[in-house]
């Protein structure tokens, strides 16, 4: 009896995890990894890829230009106001749970907006779209986070990259070949339903493959945050997204005068929390980071230009140099195939020169938007393919080197338990600045077609661009030398 005693009392001391062996970490296999990066490409193909499909559903759905705008912002501004909220939901409840849901309501989203009968049921179905997207894509980069280290996350990190760089030319290039094949009759609306199909095998995929992570220190839902970040991002982006086709009324000039107030009360409140002791959406110690701080200081002129170049050259080549959707998008096919090749070689790259690869990228990408500029110079009105190719291939590679280290260099010092806040906090500035591009680039370029041509309007948008490249490369000489 007494020895009993002496041995659950024994028992009774030892710690839990002495006594038993702990969980081992979840780790992210190659379907796995091969599952969450065909997620990544889903949104953003999504983003670029009514581009071309634009002027067919116009025609089809009686839509105005305003109208067709909203079918592009509202999905860009419902996707960039709710990833944060996203990355925090997947923190809390389960990274794999949130990337199954939001992968789920994508699909059926995209279902919805391919069957849509009318305009506005189109703009309200591509909302919905772009709220389901932010609950599945900041999850993508948390779970690489949490489920990878060392050489493996570089890999990882580096297709991601080349993933969602490929994803946002290659989107413009399946919208102009979806739309002209015009498969069994369904025209513009086979842009949306090539998700559905895709949808359903990366669920099955990712109840597979995907593990589950979470924050071990789960953080609530900062509603005051989440409201005035929204209020911020809306106040800046729907009146540069919609101003120019609406004419530029009062409403627009009100909001732009309001959202630099709104982000200032969003600061305020997000500083209050954390001193407080609570959990703001946005932590302001994340940004004291250096890696963070800088890394998404650069990506907001890249992803500007980026965004702005894809929409310019796709109404350049198809309202200017009368080119079909297909020949369109083909031409880019160049920058798409080159991107690819090299984003495979950044990580060896990196290892070897730091993150010097990305100023060697803007240098290549500024070459190559000249390449272009000049080619649109000589040629016009018969720009497309082959004039085309030289000033494609090299911004491609140039691209290539920037992009995937990037990303990298902006979650590096990122603690795992705040991989979703910080993931979210990237592509949400990465988002915000895709739209803006089109905003301003396009609005820039769309202004200076009734005054200069079309030929001298391209070129002038392109030289502006080239200088947003200059700024990157600048930037990019005070990003860390080496990259975790």
């Amino acid at each position: 009896m007494g020895r009993r005693l002496v041995t659950v009392t024994t028992e009774s001391l030892t710690p839990r995890s002495v006594r038993s062996p702990a969980a081992p970490a979840p780790v992210l296999g190659g379907l796995g990894l091969f599952t969450v990066l065909l997620a990544a490409a889903l949104p953003l193909v999504d983003f670029f890829i009514v581009n071309v499909a634009l002027p067919t559903i116009g025609t089809d759905l009686a839509a105005s230009e305003s109208v067709l705008e909203l079918v592009v912002a509202g999905y860009g501004v419902a996707y960039a106001v709710l990833l944060v909220l996203g990355g925090r939901l997947g923190d809390l409840f389960g990274r794999r749970r949130l990337f199954l849901v939001g992968m789920a309501a994508f699909g059926l989203t995209s279902l919805a907006c391919g069957l849509a009968p009318g305009a506005w049921s189109l703009v309200a179905a591509r909302v919905a779209q772009g709220a389901s997207a932010a609950a599945m894509l900041p999850q993508v980069l948390a779970t690489i986070q949490a489920t990878t280290s060392g050489p493996r996350r570089a890999k990882a990190m580096g297709l991601y990259g080349a993933t969602a760089g490929l994803s946002m030319v290659a989107g413009q290039i399946l919208g102009g070949v979806l739309v002209a094949a015009d498969i069994a009759g369904t025209g513009w609306r086979s842009v949306f339903l090539v998700n559905v199909p895709v949808v359903l095998a990366g669920l099955v995929l990712a109840v597979r493959a995907v593990p589950e992570t979470r924050s071990p220190r789960p953080e609530p839902v900062d509603v005051p945050g989440t409201v005035l970040l929204a209020a911020s991002l809306l106040t800046l982006l729907v009146p540069l997204t919609e101003g120019r086709a609406a004419g530029w009324p009062l409403w627009t000039w009100l909001s732009l005068v309001a959202f630099p107030f709104v982000a200032a009360a969003f600061y305020a409140v997000e500083r209050r929390a954390d001193r407080e002791g609570r959990t703001p959406l946005v932590p302001p110690s994340l940004f004291a980071l250096t890696s963070l701080r800088r890394g998404l200081l650069l990506i907001l002129p890249f992803s500007i230009g980026f965004s702005g170049f894809m929409f310019v050259i796709a109404v350049a080549l198809q309202q200017g140099a009368g080119l079909d959707p297909v020949a369109a998008g083909l031409a880019l096919a160049p920058l798409a195939v080159v991107f690819f090749v090299f984003s495979l070689l950044g990580p060896r790259l990196v290892a070897r020169y730091g993150t010097r690869v990305v100023t060697a990228g803007a240098a290549l990408q500024g070459l190559g938007l000249a390449l272009m500029a000049l080619a649109a110079w000589r040629f016009w009105p018969h720009l497309g393919f082959v004039e085309l190719l030289p000033g494609a291939a090299v911004a491609g590679a140039g691209q290539a080197l920037q992009l995937p280290v990037v990303y990298r260099v902006i979650l590096s010092e990122v603690p795992p338990a705040r991989a979703g806040v910080g993931s979210g906090v990237m592509i949400t500035t990465q988002q915000s600045a895709l739209a803006l591009g089109v905003a301003t680039l396009g609005t820039l370029f769309l202004s200076l077609v009734p005054g200069m041509g079309m030929r001298d309007a391209l070129v002038t948008t392109l030289l502006v661009q080239l200088g947003g490249v200059v700024l990157t490369g600048l930037l990019s000489l005070r990003l860390p030398r080496t990259v975790v």
